[in-house]
């Protein structure tokens, strides 16, 4: 059975990572919905990203109790989406991690909106992303999905993707990512499946 953050024998950090693609022309994207929750986390934190030598926006800081939650690593790659494993397994390099303790942020395509998903392991399911991390990772990774539904009629996924959420999306898209940054929080301080438990509704 994985280990529970509670159980596990280190100290190392957790790297919760937003999955996007940078630049302000993609800010608002569906893809864009990891980079959303890292920004909310880094707000909790009462911190600010700055680059990191990895090709990643990074902040460290602590989540949950004030000052004595767990230690986390929040980081934002700044290579585009189907490029996101360089940057993620040069910080997993850089702080000496387990893959128990990398936990990725991104939009799922076959959820509905606004719905969420925690797991470990597990495919891609298409997502150019959770493909490039996998490749150079290895699948044993958390994963909070963030459901973007799929798209009307004939668009094209990549079409849909890359366009911002709809007007009556984002009525409530503030409300899903303070509950997917609470999902973080949860997975971090109290483990996969008591957060689970308390997400999958």
């Amino acid at each position: 059975m994985p280990p529970t953050p509670s159980s596990a024998s280190d100290n190392a950090p957790w790297l919760v990572v937003g999955l996007g693609n940078p630049g302000p022309g993609y800010a608002g994207n569906r893809h864009n919905v990891g980079f959303m929750i890292a920004d909310l986390l880094a707000e909790r934190i009462g911190g600010r990203f700055r680059t990191h030598k990895t090709r990643a926006h990074v902040l460290e800081g602590r989540l949950g109790a004030p000052g004595a939650g767990p230690r986390v690593v929040l980081a934002k790659p700044m290579s585009y989406m189907n490029l996101s494993g360089g940057p993620v397994t040069a910080l997993r390099d850089f702080y000496k991690l387990p893959l128990d303790r990398i936990v990725a942020l991104h939009d799922e395509l076959d959820i509905d909106y606004g719905t969420l998903r925690l797991k470990r392991g597990g495919g891609d399911n298409g997502h150019n992303g959770l493909k490039s991390l996998t490749k150079s990772l290895g699948s044993d990774y958390y994963r909070v999905r963030f459901g973007i539904g799929r798209p009307p009629g004939r668009m094209q996924v990549a079409d849909y993707v890359l366009k911002d959420f709809s007007a009556a999306e984002r009525k409530e898209l503030g409300y899903h990512v303070d509950r997917a940054a609470d999902a973080v929080e949860s997975l971090v301080t109290a483990g996969l499946e008591r957060t689970q438990s308390t997400f999958h509704g």
